[in-house]
């Protein structure tokens, strides 16, 4: 199963569909509910361990978390699908939505790094083996032998819900992720669209060669995203899936 949405657009989509302007900060609920966050973390460890591709996940870099973000008190479909790029997205396309969070080329870049793990369904790439940009004829910037093993995995006709690696350590969070974009074996074209333009491939090409400046500007990208509040009324829901009950006077007076 791939995962359903990238991880920094995930954090995006919470950020922009959630929260009022409450002030976020480590330890939010030290003194309401001391055991969140052991609470949290446990049941994280328990999920990777029933998911083989989450727990045998490592590397990456580790950085504090701000808490205290509210939940929406509505969902919205438009919302989501309005921060949500389609896998044919090029670069400029992704600077533009990252502009509009007030996040840079450099944050984009790096973020995009999040694809370091994981996988993606055939359903994403299939216009790029076979019909790119309308042409009838396969992305010109895949590399040829890795083009052959996506034909292999991703036939034309074939199941669309098979799913391949987007990159060459899927279970490893490292700077792979940019080395294979180099090489021309980035799996979404909204990936390897990032070297393929001059204002996100420097930013590529020196991630690739320098992991801990990729790490670096990754959480600082996290931290930018993690500060993101839409504004809008909330709460702390009891259940994360649905709205807290209201009182029957207030949803008459709504």
């Amino acid at each position: 199963m791939s995962p359903p949405l990238p991880a920094f657009l995930l954090l995006i989509s919470i950020a922009f569909t959630s929260a009022s302007a409450v002030p976020l900060q480590p330890g939010f609920y030290a003194e309401t509910c001391p055991e969140a966050e052991f609470i949290v973390k446990d049941v994280m460890r328990r999920n990777m361990i029933r998911e083989p591709r989450s727990a045998a996940s490592s590397g990456g870099p580790d950085w504090e978390v701000k808490l205290g973000r509210e939940d929406s008190l509505t969902a919205s479909q438009e919302d989501a699908n309005n921060i949500m790029p389609s896998p044919r997205a090029n670069a400029s396309l992704l600077m533009d939505l990252f502009e509009s969070y007030n996040l840079s080329v450099k944050d984009m870049v790096a973020l995009s790094g999040s694809h370091s793990i994981g996988q993606a369904r055939c359903f994403s790439i299939v216009f790029r083996l076979y019909n790119q940009s309308g042409s009838g004829k396969p992305d010109p910037t895949i590399e040829a032998r890795y083009k052959e093993k996506l034909n292999r995995l991703c036939p034309l006709g074939g199941d669309e819900n098979v799913t391949g690696d987007l990159d060459a350590t899927p279970t490893m969070f490292d700077n792979r992720y940019f080395k294979d974009l180099v090489a021309g074996r980035g799996f979404l074209n909204s990936d390897q669209t990032l070297y393929t333009f001059p204002e996100t491939r420097k930013y590529v090409a020196l991630f690739s060669q320098d992991q801990r400046t990729f790490f670096k500007a990754f959480v600082e990208g996290m931290i930018k995203m993690g500060d993101l509040q839409s504004g809008r009324p909330g709460e702390i829901r009891s259940n994360c899936r649905m709205v807290n009950r209201r009182p029957v006077n207030a949803l008459l007076e709504s």
